[in-house]
Parts: structure tokens; C-alpha cells; sequence
């Protein structure tokens, strides 16, 4: 059973920084490896929509909201994907959450709660 935990959250200014994490247990490396992953939010009310994805081969695809300042990458080996997000602005806040992009695993992680806010 692969279970994925998200981390890095948090409250931060308008303009701030925060990186975060997500890790997935219960597979191996090559297995994290043969999909392409994506990072979602959803805000309050909100559906959960996609905010950028990373392929096998590491090509970054992002929503227009987050490009320029978000950056997904991927460490295959810590079976991990990873989202640094920059220039933070109050629209950002959201639980966000990580899943493979074509085949998501059916439980959800508990997500991370990401609060911009002055």
C-alpha cells in the first residue's frame, strides 16, 4: 500500500518562499520513476486542480496561475517530489497535495496546508 505524505506548509507573507515535500512509501525507486507526478491544491470551495507536473524525463509543465514561480523537481532514489514555490501570493493558499499525474493512486495523502496571508 502506497501511502503519500505531504510536508512543508505553513503561514507565510505575500512575497515569502516555501518548499515542499512529498514522499511516497510502499515503492521502489523504479517504480516512482516510470510516472509522471503532479502537485494539486484546492482551496476552500474549490476543486482540487493540478498546478504542475514533472515527467519521467523531467520536463515541468505548470497552470498559468503558478509559472514563473513554482518549480516542481523529482529525487526518483527518495522516491520524492518536490515544489518550490516563490513569490507567494494570497491566491496561493490551499491544501496542497501530490499524486502520480495519469494514474493517481485512488487515497489521497492528507496534503499540506499552504497559508499566505499578512
Amino acid at each position: 500500500q502506497v501511502q503519500l505524505v505531504e510536508s512543508g506548509g505553513g503561514l507565510v507573507q505575500p512575497g515569502g518562499s516555501l518548499r515542499l515535500s512529498c514522499a511516497a512509501s510502499g515503492t521502489s525507486g523504479i517504480t516512482f520513476g516510470i510516472y509522471d507526478w503532479g502537485w494539486y491544491r484546492q482551496a476552500p470551495g474549490k476543486e482540487r486542480v493540478l498546478v504542475a507536473r514533472i515527467t519521467t524525463i523531467g520536463t515541468t509543465i505548470y497552470a498559468d496561475s503558478v509559472k514563473g514561480r513554482f518549480t516542481i523537481s523529482r529525487d526518483n532514489g527518495k522516491t520524492t517530489v518536490y515544489l518550490q514555490m516563490n513569490s507567494l501570493k494570497p491566491e496561493d493558499t490551499a491544501v496542497y497535495y501530490c499524486n502520480r499525474f495519469a494514474a493517481p493512486y485512488s487515497s489521497w495523502g492528507q496534503g499540506t496546508q499552504v497559508t499566505v496571508s499578512s
